[in-house]
C-alpha cells in the first residue's frame, strides 16, 4: 500500500508467534516468508514476513530476566493491519493482556458500519483498559502486585489506504519517506509521545492536577509522575489510577505516601490519520529503548540503505552498537551481559 511496500519494522520487546520465544505471547494473522527466523542470545527476530499491506520484519533484544514486552501483528479485511507494540513495565502482565485483548478490541469496536475510525481505536483501547482493571480486581486478593504492571502502548492500522497511528507512553513510530529526486529519505515522526522529561507533558499534568503540587518530581535527575513513573498515559498501573490499591499489599517501591483523588494517569491514547501518499516508503514501530539511541533520521536512513529483509534486526543491532558505545565497552561485551543484569547497567537498560 505505501507505495510498493509496506514495512513494518517493530524493533520492540515481543515475538512471533510461529515460534515464540520463552515465557512471551503474541498473535498474528501474517503469513510467514522465505526469510530466516533466528536468535542469537537474547536477540530474536524474524526478518520478513508478508502480510495484506506488505512486507514486516521483527525483531527483540531481551533485557529483563522475564520479558516484559509484547508486539502483535493482525491482517484481515475487516480491520486492515494492525501492528501493536506493548512495552511493559512493572512485570509483563499488563503487556501480555493488551497483547491478547486490544484487536480483538477493535475488531468489536470497529464492526459497525462505518468500520475502522478513531472513535473506534480510542474505545478499543478504553475496553482493553476496563478490563485489565476487572482483571485486576479479581485477582487482587491473591495477585497484589498485578496493580503495578502496566504497558504503554503503540498501534498502528492500515485501512483502506488510511494510516491511523494510536499511542499511550513513549514508544515511537516514524515514517520514512521520499525527499527530493536523488533518493533521498525523510523521517517524519507519526505519533505523540507521554513521557513526563516534555516540557509538554509536564504542562498537562500539571494543569490536569492542579491542587497537585507534587504530581511530577524530579528523581535522580529523571521527571517522574509523582516521583514513580515516567510516562503519563498507559494501560494498567491501577495504583496510580485507583487509589483502593495504593495500599500496603504492594510493594513498597510502588506505594504513594500521599492518597489520591482522582488519576495520575490516563489510558486515552493520542490518535493521527491520514491518506496514505506515493511517497510515503516504509513505518518503524519501536519501543523506547531504540529512540535513546538512534535518531528518528538515522533510523530511517538504516532502514533505506538496505534491503527490506532483516531491517528491525539491523536497527536493534545498530541500536546496541551505541549503546556499547555510550558505556565504552566492546559491542561483543555488551551482547554477552545477563538478562536481568542488563536492566542493572546504565546503559544496557536503555537498550530495546
Amino acid at each position: 500500500m505505501l507505495g510498493p511496500l509496506l514495512r513494518l519494522l517493530s524493533a520492540c520487546g515481543g515475538v512471533w508467534p510461529t515460534s515464540p520465544a520463552p515465557g512471551a505471547a503474541a498473535s498474528s494473522s501474517a503469513s510467514s516468508g522465505d526469510d530466516s527466523e533466528g536468535r542469537d542470545g537474547l536477540l530474536w527476530w524474524r526478518d520478513l514476513a508478508r502480510c495484506h499491506a506488505g512486507d514486516v520484519s521483527v525483531a527483540v533484544a531481551q533485557a529483563n530476566q522475564v520479558l516484559e514486552d509484547q508486539c502483535r501483528l493482525d491482517s484481515a479485511p475487516s480491520i486492515g493491519t494492525v501492528v501493536g507494540v506493548f512495552d511493559g513495565h512493572g512485570g509483563p502482565d499488563a503487556a501480555r493482556f493488551a497483547c491478547d485483548h486490544l484487536v480483538p478490541n477493535l475488531r468489536e469496536a470497529s464492526s459497525g458500519p462505518r468500520g475502522v475510525t478513531a472513535d473506534a481505536i480510542r474505545e478499543a483501547f478504553l475496553a482493553t483498559e476496563e478490563g485489565f482493571l476487572a482483571l485486576v480486581s479479581s485477582l487482587w486478593e491473591a495477585q497484589p502486585d498485578i496493580a503495578t504492571a502496566g504497558t504503554c502502548c503503540l498501534v498502528g492500522v492500515v485501512h483502506n489506504r488510511t494510516l491511523f497511528v494510536a499511542n499511550l507512553g513513549d514508544s515511537r513510530a516514524v515514517l520514512g519517506k521520499k525527499a527530493g529526486r536523488a533518493g533521498q529519505i525523510a523521517a517524519e515522526q507519526l505519533s505523540s509521545e507521554h513521557n513526563a522529561n516534555q516540557e509538554a507533558v509536564r504542562q498537562e499534568l500539571m494543569a490536569q492536577h492542579p491542587d497537585d503540587a507534587q504530581i511530577v518530581a524530579l528523581k535522580h535527575g529523571v521527571w517522574r509522575v509523582r516521583g514513580l513513573i515516567q510516562v503519563s498515559r498507559s494501560i494498567g498501573d491501577v495504583y496510580l489510577k485507583h487509589a483502593k490499591y495504593n495500599t500496603d499489599q504492594i510493594k513498597p517501591k510502588f506505594r504513594l505516601p500521599e492518597s489520591f483523588s482522582k488519576p495520575l494517569l490516563s489510558a486515552d491514547p493520542s490518535i493521527i490519520s491520514r491518506d496514505l501518499e506515493p511517497n510515503d516508503c516504509f513505518i518503524i514501530f519501536a519501543s523506547d529503548g531504540l529512540w535513546e539511541h538512534l535518531s528518528n533520521q538515522e533510523a530511517v536512513e538504516i532502514v533505506h540503505s538496505h534491503q527490506r529483509a532483516g531491517s528491525a534486526r539491523r536497527l536493534i543491532k545498530a541500536a546496541l552498537q551505541e549503546a556499547a558505545r555510550k558505556r565504552e565497552m566492546r559491542y561483543s561485551d555488551l551482547t554477552k551481559i545477563d538478562k536481568k543484569v542488563r536492566r542493572d547497567n546504565p546503559s544496557p537498560s536503555d537498550v530495546p
